[in-house]
């Protein structure tokens, strides 16, 4: 990697949510880009480490966007 061009993001702390049943989730929001812009967002609801696709109430969501609005 250190021969490569990259983009690194400073740790950032996910966010909790509380979903049906009270139970506390990790909440973060992905977004996927290449060098023709951004591909997609994608938000994750999860515990632990990682996403684990088993986790009740867990698991990926689309992120619907719409244009700018300017002030």
């Amino acid at each position: 990697m250190a021969s490569a061009t990259y983009i690194a993001q400073a740790f950032a702390p996910p966010s909790m949510r509380i979903v049906h049943g009270g139970q506390s989730l990790k909440a973060d929001v992905r977004c996927f880009a290449s060098e023709a812009g951004v591909l997609l967002f994608a938000a994750r609801l999860y515990q632990g480490q990682t996403t684990n696709m088993r986790t009740p109430g867990g698991g990926f969501a689309a992120v619907l966007t719409s244009s700018r609005i300017e002030e």
